[in-house]
């Protein structure tokens, strides 16, 4: 029999009814597959485990953290185990250090190196269903660590690339990816495909259902994802390769932030290097700087700098540049009542105008761009936070994503 992955996420066990109710989708799954199965922590429980890191310290220790919030998934594991074995289902719940699952990197932010097999494949050949913690696993001393955000997402995807899994199935609160935010649009349409690229450009660009690295990771692997709910009996959507997929749009999605600023330095001196200057100590930081736009003054000596970063990291960012002891600039302004709305699609590839469409459609609506950076799929503009909603749906609308 073929191996299947099955990915549940915290709202899809967020109490014991929705347990049971994961326990016979899981048995659903058992005539035709050997099942993996990587549970999330229950909603909430993770942040409330943090909340009390934060009780104790300001400065928990990382190693500590990593040890504290991945008790949730244990939790979760054994009670979902312990339903599957209720309903006749030979179960084990299994914490990363039991298999081991090894990871390398820093703490809350690993990444998974290798997953032993052995003891995984042996209880499959045996009719079980591991039921394992996903979001963790151990170092090479040992240590309990933890992969970040959406980590159960990642680790469902490794598993299927270490078990060559036939599918890799994401189950969580939505019916699967959508072409924009339903809350933001009720026009939104499922989407029943989407490319690797695609949906990495979205996941990038607020889309929250899955996390970049999750999604590069399946694109690596080349593993075929199917996000679905499990709430509802309905098909989701399958994130596969370019060359699988048939649509005759332009636009797959449109994707937009919430929590964007915009710094501008302006009468910066102008010389080589400038711009390294200034973002390097940024980086070394882990701030993320995202759009950026340079305008060079008439008589060459001067310039003005424009680049975005999420608002969380504003008062960091400014004070590391007013520390900056290797650039000069005459004013620094920054505008936190900002947010980026982006059209995604592989089709904007061969098909001239997207660009211009795109502007004319918001100029109508009179909808100010500030700042534009562009991809191979995707066109990315700066707008007023209060004009998103608008732009979403006067873009829907341009690229006949409402039908």
């Amino acid at each position: 029999m073929k191996i299947i992955v099955l990915k549940f996420g915290g709202t899809s066990i967020g109490s014991i009814r929705r347990i049971k109710k994961v326990a016979r989708i899981v048995k659903s799954y058992t005539k035709k597959y050997k099942v993996i199965i990587l549970s999330s922590a229950m909603s909430g429980t993770t942040n409330k485990l943090i909340d009390m890191s934060k009780k104790i310290s300001a400065n928990f220790a990382d190693n500590e953290y990593d040890t504290l919030v991945s008790a949730g998934e244990q939790i979760s594991c054994s009670l979902l185990a312990g339903q599957l074995i209720e309903n006749g289902i030979q179960a084990r719940s299994l914490m990363a250090w039991q298999i081991p699952i090894i990871t390398e990197g820093q703490h809350k932010h690993s990444r998974i190196k290798y997953i032993y097999k052995k003891r995984i494949l042996k209880f499959l050949n045996t009719g079980g269903v591991p039921v394992i913690a996903g979001f963790q696993g151990i170092n090479k001393d040992l240590k309990i660590t933890t992969i970040g955000r959406g980590g159960t997402d990642a680790s469902a995807i490794m598993f299927a690339k270490f078990f060559k899994a036939d599918r890799c199935v994401i189950y969580t609160d939505v019916e699967g990816i959508f072409t924009t935010d339903p809350n933001k649009l009720k026009k939104a349409k499922k989407i029943k495909n989407i490319s690797y690229e695609e949906m990495l450009e979205m996941a990038s660009l607020g889309s929250k259902v899955m996390q970049p690295h999750s999604i590069q990771d399946a694109r690596l692997n080349r593993i075929n994802i199917e996000v679905k709910s499990s709430f509802l009996n309905k098909s989701g959507t399958l994130i596969t390769k370019k060359k699988n997929i048939i649509n005759n749009k332009i636009i797959t999605g449109i994707s937009s932030t919430e929590n964007d600023s915009k710094i501008t330095l302006l009468g910066v001196k102008d010389r080589p290097g400038i711009a390294a200057s200034i973002f390097k100590p940024l980086s070394k930081n882990s701030i993320n700087v995202d759009m950026v736009v340079q305008n060079i003054s008439s008589n060459g000596k001067e310039t003005d700098l424009t680049f975005t970063i999420k608002s969380y990291d504003l008062i960091k960012t400014k004070k590391i540049i007013k520390n900056n002891k290797f650039i000069n600039f005459k004013k620094m302004i920054f505008d936190t009542n900002v947010s980026k709305v982006s059209i995604i699609g592989v089709g904007m590839v061969t098909t001239p105008g997207v660009t211009f469409r795109m502007f004319q459609a918001l100029a109508k609506q009179k909808i100010n761009i500030q700042v534009i950076s562009t991809s191979e799929i995707k066109i990315s503009v700066l707008i007023k936070k209060n004009k998103v909603t608008k732009a979403i749906k006067t873009l829907h609308k341009e690229f006949n994503l409402n039908k």
